[in-house]
């Protein structure tokens, strides 16, 4: 007995191919080569001459044609649709393992391109790594463009005439510091306390991936705000118009930092520095209204984790995760500085007010305080007996004795930087993740932006003068103008505290 290769059933007149000597039925071979003009198995080219008809055992005659209103005739249009259906189904089996075929070299194609892409950025960085060290050696720079600062080795020290200007600048405002009190209108602790949620700016940056993770606002212009985000976009943002004034591209990971640097008479630049281990730079253009990109700077072979602008107002510095840090000149925009490297990661970056000195958090709960003229550390600072943890933020206050950081993983503290000793502590509840502490530019009080929402809390007596926990997880906190608003960032909403006179 036979089997029809096409239906899988016993042909009543039995054919075979001579190209594949497969058996099929004559009337659903002769139907496929009158469509297709090929062997159904094959695939080679067949003609209804190129089929040999064979005996069956046992043979049957073939019944005599129904007529088309009896109960054979019913079967008979029964079996024809039954043989079309067969047709059908066979070639759908073998499109369907042509295209599997067809997905399975695509793929392994894409993985390929995949390894070999990534094959040519591993010597492409080995290629500038190797070029930057021969630069050095030779006594020049790298770089790529007017717009564009590529890595450059630790330099010896900070040109005299950028040591003089941190001096002079250390001179004046320490001086002045002492003496100074909170402008009139500032706001004070009692006033906080007062505080409520006054507005919500909502659905910033993308939503996937979504979350703010940077926030600065302006002093200048105390209704624009930048945000820098999970999305790797910066955006620059009008409170009072409620409108985007820019939506600045350019970063490859997230942003971990903004901030502005505003000069009197000068364009206003807007920083970020991201995980991506570069930072940018782009300048207000007054022709355009538009913010037009200035400088990239590559310095750095780790992820950016530090950004401030120096109290000069011309330079600005970059901490990394490659154990160095870096200053930069906002006229040239190149490198004036790099430190050697340390023997830790640099977690979070803060100046001290004077300018004369930079904190740098690591991920083995020390802060090291470097002198900035001299480039060498000058005090560190570690939690006695504490577990290890990362000092993923810091912060100055503005009388310049104190530096606030994490001393644990559920605890700030407040550092004596004339004793080196931690002088107090405020200890969160249970499952609080401090994300950035900020200490306002009066000296009366600082915020802390954590997993658990906002606080704030008086300077010396350390009271909780406010909690702000009406977004949830806040990533970032900053000071309105006079201290008269707060701002916190939460998820995609950027959200304002503030006054009843607001």
């Amino acid at each position: 007995m036979f089997f029809c290769a096409i239906s899988g059933e016993p042909p009543q007149e039995p054919v075979v191919s001579a190209k594949s000597r497969k058996v099929y039925e004559r009337r659903l071979i002769v139907k496929y080569i009158n469509e297709n003009g090929t062997d159904p198995v094959t695939g080679d080219k067949l003609e209804e001459s190129d089929l040999i008809a064979i005996d069956a055992s046992p043979s049957t005659a073939p019944p005599r044609a129904p007529t088309h209103t009896s109960v054979p005739a019913l079967l008979t249009s029964m079996q024809n649709e039954w043989d079309a259906l067969m047709l059908e189904m066979f070639a759908l089996k073998q499109q369907y393992n042509n295209t599997r075929q067809e997905l399975s070299v695509a793929l392994y194609r894409e993985d390929a391109a995949t390894r070999v892409v990534a094959r040519l950025i591993r010597e492409r960085d080995a290629s500038r790594e190797a070029l930057a060290k021969v630069s050095v050696s030779m006594g020049g720079a790298v770089a790529a463009g007017a717009e564009d600062v590529q890595m450059a080795d630790a330099t010896e020290g900070l040109p005299a005439e950028v040591s003089a200007a941190i001096l002079e600048t250390q001179s004046s405002l320490s001086a002045s510091r002492k003496k100074r009190k909170p402008p009139t209108g500032y706001a004070g602790p009692a006033q906080l306390k007062t505080y409520t949620a006054k507005h919500t700016i909502p659905s910033l940056h993308s939503a996937s991936p979504a979350g703010i993770t940077a926030l600065a606002v302006s002093r200048q212009s105390p209704s624009q705000f930048l945000t820098g985000g999970n999305d790797k976009i910066v955006q620059l943002y009008d409170r009072s118009t409620d409108k985007v004034l820019a939506s600045l591209k350019g970063h490859s990971k997230k942003i971990n930092h903004v901030t502005f640097r505003e000069q009197e008479g000068e364009n206003t630049m807007l920083l970020s520095a991201s995980a991506d281990k570069i930072a940018k730079v782009w300048s207000h253009d007054p022709d355009s209204q538009e913010y037009i990109p200035k400088t990239t700077v590559r310095t750095h072979k780790g992820e950016l984790t530090g950004l401030a602008v120096h109290p000069t107002n011309t330079l600005f510095m970059l901490g990394s995760t490659d154990k160095t840090y870096s200053i930069h000149d906002f006229d040239t925009f190149e490198q004036v500085f790099r430190s050697l490297p340390g023997d830790d990661p640099f977690t979070s970056l803060s100046i001290h007010p004077d300018g004369a000195l930079v904190g740098l958090g690591t991920p083995n709960s020390s802060i090291q305080i470097y002198d900035i003229r001299a480039g060498a550390i000058a005090a560190s600072l570690t939690p006695p007996d504490a577990v290890p943890f990362t000092v993923n933020t810091l912060a100055f206050s503005e009388n310049g004795y104190h530096l606030l950081a994490p001393c644990s993983s559920g605890a700030l503290g407040i550092w004596d930087l004339r004793k080196q000793k931690v002088s107090a502590q405020i200890a969160f509840e249970d499952g609080f993740k401090i994300n950035k502490v900020l200490a306002d530019h009066s000296g009366q009080f600082f915020g802390v932006a954590g997993s658990g929402g906002g606080r704030v809390y008086a300077h010396k007596t350390w009271e909780e003068l406010i909690r702000l926990e009406e977004g949830g997880d806040m990533s970032d906190i900053a000071f309105g103008q006079l201290g008269q608003d707060i701002w916190g960032a939460t998820g995609r909403e950027v959200r304002i505290w503030g006054g009843s006179q607001e």
